[in-house]
């Protein structure tokens, strides 16, 4: 059976050698670019890679643009920081080379953030269903940088890990967070999720990312993953509070006034 990656792109030069390498063996390469000024372009397109440049619609409507090019049986949905280990890449070929017992498999993700590879704290394994049949899985218009494409049926799980180049610094990591606590802010006033009680604002913004801290350091032994492991989980809260703060702001900005 023939295999797609759809991926999305912007700005992503530093990265996307890496990815691409990992996937050669695949039949097509399908790239939707968010119009990078950098060399992204160039690379994928020497890696024959079809390339199309559109304004970025969200992660859920960029995504499906990629998903709705693809043309081969089955599609594999890629990061531009995203790598496939080489048990990852043999078990995918030998899956599509058979009979695959289910329309769409989740794949064990390990993360490497501030240089070192997380392997507590609920950031491994880190599963994503991102290997499907072409029609089987879908993003959902709302979907957050995070989200998980929808596929309604039973699932299958591959062995190898799918290698996440997330955040080498912590700058980086604190301005990608902005930007996610951004976007999850407006979704969440989209959706009308957004509590204007005094303790649903208590709770949101400041139990609700220390409950997160003690539950991932503590709890899920994020603590063993040294002073990374420390950074990663006390940020992450932080950027908790951030989006429901910001979500609190926009929609008390937004809302009509008598």
């Amino acid at each position: 059976m023939t295999l797609s990656i759809a991926m999305i792109t912007m700005n992503e030069e530093a990265n996307l050698p890496r990815t691409l390498d990992s996937v050669r063996f695949a039949d097509e390469i399908i790239i939707v670019d968010s119009f990078s000024t950098d060399r992204t372009l160039e690379i994928a397109r020497s890696y024959n890679a079809k390339v199309f440049v559109e304004s970025f619609k969200g992660h859920g409507g960029q995504k499906n643009s990629a998903i709705d090019k693809c043309t081969s049986d089955w599609i594999l949905l890629l990061d531009a920081d995203e790598v496939l280990s080489a048990p990852l890449q043999q078990n995918i070929r030998e899956l599509l080379a058979g009979h695959p017992a289910h329309s769409a498999y989740w794949i064990n993700r390990r993360n490497k953030i501030f240089g070192r590879w997380m392997r507590h704290g609920g950031f491994y394994p880190d599963r994503k269903m991102r290997l499907f049949r072409r029609g089987a899985a879908r993003m959902t218009n709302e979907a957050s940088p995070h989200s998980t494409p929808f596929h309604d049926g039973p699932t299958g799980r591959i062995q190898g890990d799918l290698l996440h180049y997330a955040y080498p610094t912590l700058p980086l990591y604190l301005e990608h967070m902005g930007r996610y606590s951004n976007e999850m802010a407006r979704l969440a006033v989209t959706r009308g999720k957004v509590s204007r009680s005094a303790f649903s604002f208590v709770w949101n913004v400041v139990l609700n990312p220390l409950a997160t801290f003690f539950y991932n350091y503590i709890v899920r032994l994020g603590f063993l993953d040294g002073r990374e492991g420390l950074l990663l989980h006390l940020y992450h809260s932080v950027y908790v509070s951030w989006k429901y703060a910001k979500a609190w702001e926009l929609a008390r900005t937004s809302a009509p006034h008598a």
